[in-house]
């Protein structure tokens, strides 16, 4: 489709909300939902082209029934519109559009008349109307079949849900009101987002809410209206999507329909998993994964992470579904400059260490006193640094003094191991060290997929230097989670036993985690992502999974200048 061509039905979305219409014109943006599902349920005769205009099986002049063309498409490039018309009911050069619609009409209240003697009594009345949104889509179809010659005195809106055909005049006002829209959609792409409405009552149900955020964003905007402008819980705290990690050496993965297939070496089948319900996959070390399963989760926006044996990413395959060239613009714009960085880096850095702190306080069996104090010094001095040289400077010093003292966190004699090497990493020296890598690696790969699902560009970051293979800004998102969830993992798989020394194959090279040791591992990992914890600035509680997408998703706003600040998570 022409690109300077605007879709009749998203130019309706307009009438209702630009933002939802910035959204899914000009940045390309759509998220399925029940609601979307049941509409494609609904269309799924009239979404079929007709091979020739249809009669029902009539002949159009003997019953004088008029042909039915489905899936009709019109262009007027004088208008810059297009549409592709459910329905058109065509007798000569009489055209009656007709829009399905999955939903219940507009109730609109009547009064009773005025000599019924029964009008106290009685309830109101109510008569059934369009909806704003569909009265703009149909009158765009009346005025594209007009201008290809057509006579349109009325269209039809059919609701599915109430088996209602409810006829629209088409008038001067009807005309007016829908070519309004149409420049008043046109203006809204050429500026900037729209900001969100604000409470509105749809957008409990907006398919796009989890992107477009409108509590979160109004709150960060107005904070003196806290009160009014609480978010509603409106996420589910927990996503209920399968994460599959297969890392055992010579597993092939395939698709056979709508299911993942997992095979052993041997070519024996393991596991089949509906695609349906896939959120990510990740793959370890030597696993093979055929073309056409590539390419069916691809199709889905399923991003694949491939990684070696012992953890280390080194290529993530990311759907381009997770592509919006404003968000994409703002986010180079912004952090080629040096404050917005710094910013950026405050926040991170500040969020990190009092999160460090917390984590010492609450596993350290005898922490000394100045250690609580020496890192909230250092989170209060990287808030208020005045260069990104500083900041590192501060984020270094705290993680020297949370690392001393990281080993005192655990049980056994593999604790004293860590503190003698200290935290390395390539390769790690020993089982705590190997643990938190995988953690690390992991942990990376959830901020990306969370930036691609936020539209932004992983590899340009504000905090840590974008070079070539580094996925920058996914390294600045997981600054503040990584006491939270990576270093958690490793301090409750080795205090429980569900981690031990016979885990991990020592060698020259390193040590690394064996099968089994991986297994333990994504068990207590998965644990932990699926952990709910509170927002320190919504008040609601979410997934730690959820919470990383949450904080990609500001980060998407404040780059595209929707909220004034930055808030990181922070536990007590």
């Amino acid at each position: 489709m022409d690109e300077s061509l605007w879709p009749a039905r998203n130019v309706a979305e307009h009438a209702y909300c630009p933002r939802l219409f910035y959204f899914m014109q000009v940045e390309g943006i759509f998220l399925p939902s029940s609601d979307t599902e049941k509409g494609v349920a609904v269309h799924r005769r009239v979404d079929k082209p007709s091979a020739a205009p249809e009669n029902d099986g009539e002949d159009a002049n003997d019953s004088g029934r008029p042909r039915v063309v489905r899936s009709l498409a019109l262009t007027s490039h004088t208008l810059e519109l297009t549409a592709k018309l459910d329905l058109a009911e065509i007798s000569g050069q009489v055209a009656v559009p007709v829009e399905y619609r999955k939903g219940r009409s507009k109730r609109a209240t009547m009064a009773p008349p005025p000599d019924d003697p029964g009008e106290a009594e009685d309830p109101p009345l109510s008569r059934a109307e369009a909806w704003p949104t569909d009265r703009v889509q149909v009158g765009l179809q009346a005025v594209l079949l007009e201008e290809a010659g057509y006579t349109v005195m009325e269209a039809v809106i059919y609701y599915a849900e109430e088996k209602l055909r409810l006829e629209v005049a088409v008038d001067a006002a009807l005309r007016a009101e829908a070519l309004a829209t149409l420049e008043a959609a046109k203006e809204c792409a050429k500026g900037s987002r729209p900001l969100p409405l604000v409470n509105d009552p749809r957008c409990v149900r907006c398919s796009l809410q989890p992107i477009c955020l409108p509590d979160e964003v109004n709150l960060q905007r107005a904070p003196m209206s806290a009160d009014e402008l609480t978010p509603r819980k409106i996420w589910p705290p927990r996503d209920d999507g399968i994460h599959i990690v297969a890392q055992q050496s010579g597993t092939k993965i395939g698709v056979i329909g709508m299911t993942l297939k997992v095979s052993d070496k041997n070519g024996e089948t393991v596991k089949t998993i509906p695609l349906a319900n896939m959120e990510s996959l990740s793959l370890l070390g030597s696993v093979q994964m055929t073309t056409q399963s590539i390419h069916a989760l691809a199709d889905r926006g399923i991003p694949i992470a491939f990684l070696s044996a012992a953890g280390r990413m080194v290529a993530v395959i990311d759907p381009m579904d997770s592509v919006s060239a404003e968000v994409r613009r703002s986010q180079i714009r912004k952090l080629d400059r040096s404050e917005v960085c710094l910013e950026l880096a405050r926040a991170l850095v500040a969020a990190k260490i009092l999160n460090q702190r917390t984590l010492l306080m609450r596993n350290h069996g005898s922490l000394p006193a100045n250690v609580t104090a020496d890192l909230a010094k250092e989170a209060e001095r990287a808030t208020s640094a005045e260069s990104l040289d500083a900041v590192r400077g501060h984020e270094g010093q705290a993680a020297a003094i949370y690392f001393a003292h990281f080993a005192g966190m655990f049980k056994g004699e593999l604790a004293a191991e860590f503190d003698a090497n200290g935290r390395k990493r390539r390769p790690p020296p020993d089982p705590i060290n190997s643990c938190i890598s995988l953690g690390y690696s992991m942990l990376t790969h959830e901020c990306v997929a969370a930036l691609r699902v936020a539209r932004l560009d992983p590899s340009i970051g504000g905090f840590h230097i974008s070079k070539l293979g580094r996925p920058a800004l996914a390294l600045d998102l997981m600054e503040p989670f990584r006491p939270l969830i990576a270093d958690s993992v490793a301090i409750a798989a080795f205090n429980r036993g569900e981690l031990t020394d016979g885990h991990f194959l020592r060698t020259a090279a390193g040590c690394m985690l064996t099968d089994a040791g991986r297994k333990a591992f994504f068990g207590v990992y998965g644990r932990r992502m699926e952990t709910e914890v509170r927002h320190p600035v919504f008040d609601y509680r979410l997934s730690y999974r959820r919470m990383i997408v949450l904080h990609a998703r500001m980060v998407s706003a404040w780059l595209m200048e929707e909220t004034p600040s930055l808030a990181f998570l922070t536990t007590r």
